[in-house]
C-alpha cells in the first residue's frame, strides 16, 4: 500500500532515529574489496611445506626450478592450467601471482610494444560491459584507451550494441568480458553469447577479447555454472587469435603469493614471451611446483574449491535473507542471487546508490564506491553498489547488512520526499 506523504514523512523520521543511533555508535566494518577470509588462506598453509626433497625441484625429472628458465613456466603448471583452461599445453602461459599484470603485458604486448616512440594516428577503444570490474578500467583508463560502456544483460554483454560497434568502428581493439559469475552481478554467459563474440564481424582485424574468468572454479552451490571455452568457440569460428583467457589462483590458494595463467594461441604465446623476454628470465617456479603438487589436477582443485564454499555459503546465504526479510512488501531494492563468485550486486533507485554509499561511510561500514563497476567511475543511472562478504565473519557481516539495510531505506524514503 502507498504510504500518504504524512506516512512517508513519519516513516523517514523514524529511519533517523536509528540512524542516528548509529552515528553515535559507528561500526567498523570493510566488506570493500573481494578477499579470501583468514579462514580460507588457512586450507592452503599445508602447500608451503611440498618441497622438500631434491626431487621436488625437479620440473620433468631435468630442469632444476631453483635455477633461471622455464620463460613461459614449468611443464606442470603449464598441464595443470590448460586442465583448468580447457586448451593444450603448449597453449597456456604461466606467470607471477598476478592475472592483471599478464592481462597488462597482453595489451602492451598486442597494441604498444611495437610502437613506442612514435604517435598514434587514431585513438585506442576497448568495449566495457557494466558493471564490471572496477580494476579492468582503472587499467583501460591508466593505458589512454577510451572505454565504451555496454549493458551487461543476464547472458552477458549486450550484443546487438556489441556486434554494430566492433563492425562498423576500426579503433576499437578489444573487449573485456569475466564470462563465469562475473564481478559484480554473478551472471554467467550464455553459450550464443560465446558464439558470438567469437564469430562477429569487426572492423579491426586484431580484435581482442580480454577472457578474465577468475571464477571459473569459484561455485558456492552444487549448480555449477562455466561458460562455454573461449578459444574453442574462436578456433571454430575461424578467429583463433581473438581470444585472451586469464586466471589465477589468487582466491584458490594465497593472492599474495599465487600462480596466473594466459590461455591463448600459440601465436599469441609467442607473441606475449618475446615482450617478456625482455623484462625477466622467468617467474617463480619454486611457486609454481608447490602449487601443482597441492592442487594436482582439476579433480583435486574441485575438491579445495568445495572447502572455500562451505565457508563461503552461508556469507551468502545470509546476505539474501537480510535483504529478503527488509525488503519484503517494500520498494527500493533489486539484488543478485549468485551461484558463485565473490560479490553480491544491489540495484537500488534510481539517484541513491552514491548517498546509501556516504551514508554508510559515515557509520563505519565501508562497501565499494557506487560508480566504481562502470567505465570512468560513471553510472548514468547512479543505482549500482556491490557488496564483497568474503573478508568478514557472519557475526561482522549480520550487523553490517543491518546497517546497509538501514541506509538503503533510509537514503531511498528521504529520496521519495524531496520529490
Amino acid at each position: 500500500m502507498t504510504k500518504t506523504a504524512e506516512e512517508l514523512n513519519d516513516h523517514y523520521q523514524q529511519l533517523k532515529t536509528k540512524y542516528d543511533e548509529y552515528t553515535a555508535h559507528p561500526l567498523n566494518l570493510n566488506i570493500k574489496r573481494g578477499i579470501p577470509s583468514k579462514e580460507q588462506l588457512d586450507l592452503s598453509v599445508p602447500m608451503l611445506g611440498l618441497l622438500s626433497s631434491p626431487e621436488d625441484f625437479l620440473s620433468q625429472g631435468t630442469v632444476d626450478i631453483r635455477n633461471y628458465g622455464e620463460l613461459t613456466g614449468i611443464y606442470e603448471a603449464r598441464k595443470l592450467f590448460s586442465e583448468l583452461l580447457k586448451t593444450e599445453i603448449d597453449e597456456v602461459l604461466i606467470g607471477g601471482n598476478s592475472s592483471l599484470s599478464l592481462m597488462y603485458l597482453v595489451i602492451l604486448s598486442k597494441l604498444f610494444a611495437r610502437k613506442m616512440g612514435s604517435s598514434f594516428k587514431e585513438p585506442i577503444k576497448f568495449l566495457c560491459p557494466s558493471p564490471g570490474y572496477d580494476r579492468h578500467f582503472a587499467m583501460t583508463e591508466n593505458l589512454g584507451i577510451e572505454m565504451i560502456p555496454i549493458a551487461l544483460t543476464e547472458n552477458g554483454p549486450d550484443m546487438d550494441e556489441v556486434k554494430k560497434l566492433v563492425a562498423n568502428d576500426p579503433t576499437i581493439k578489444g573487449i573485456w568480458c569475466v564470462p563465469t559469475y562475473s564481478n559484480p552481478t554473478g551472471i554467467t554467459y550464455s553459450d550464443e553469447v560465446v558464439d558470438q563474440l567469437a564469430s562477429m564481424e569487426t572492423k579491426d582485424a586484431d580484435f581482442m577479447i580480454l577472457w578474465d574468468n577468475a571464477y571459473l572454479v569459484h561455485h558456492l552451490t552444487n549448480d555449477k555454472h562455466a561458460a562455454k571455452n573461449l578459444l574453442t568457440a574462436c578456433k571454430a569460428a575461424g578467429n583463433p587469435d581473438r581470444a585472451w583467457m586469464f586466471c589465477s589462483t589468487s582466491k584458490i590458494t594465497f593472492p599474495g603469493a599465487g600462480v596466473a595463467a594466459l590461455g591463448a594461441s600459440k601465436k599469441n604465446i609467442a607473441l606475449v614471451a618475446k615482450e617478456l623476454s625482455y623484462q625477466t628470465i622467468g617467474f617463480d617456479k619454486i611457486n609454481q611446483m608447490q602449487h601443482v603438487k597441492f592442487l594436482k589436477d582439476k579433480k583435486q582443485v574441485t575438491q579445495h574449491m568445495e572447502k572455500h564454499a562451505v565457508i563461503l555459503k552461508p556469507k551468502f546465504e545470509l546476505i539474501n535473507q537480510k535483504l529478503t526479510d527488509y525488503f519484503a512488501g517494500k520498494e527500493g531494492l533489486t539484488w543478485t542471487e549468485p551461484k558463485g563468485g565473490y560479490f553480491v550486486h544491489l540495484t537500488t533507485e534510481k539517484g541513491c546508490a552514491t548517498e546509501i554509499v556516504e551514508a554508510l561511510t559515515k557509520i563505519g561500514v565501508a562497501v565499494t564506491e557506487a560508480g566504481a563497476t562502470y567505465p570512468y567511475g560513471n553510472n548514468p543511472m547512479d543505482n549500482s553498489i556491490r557488496l564483497a562478504p568474503t573478508p568478514v565473519s557472519l557475526v561482522d557481516l549480520d550487523a553490517a547488512m543491518d546497517a546497509i539495510c538501514l541506509c538503503i531505506e533510509y537514503v531511498s524514503v528521504q529520496k521519495r520526499l524531496s520529490l
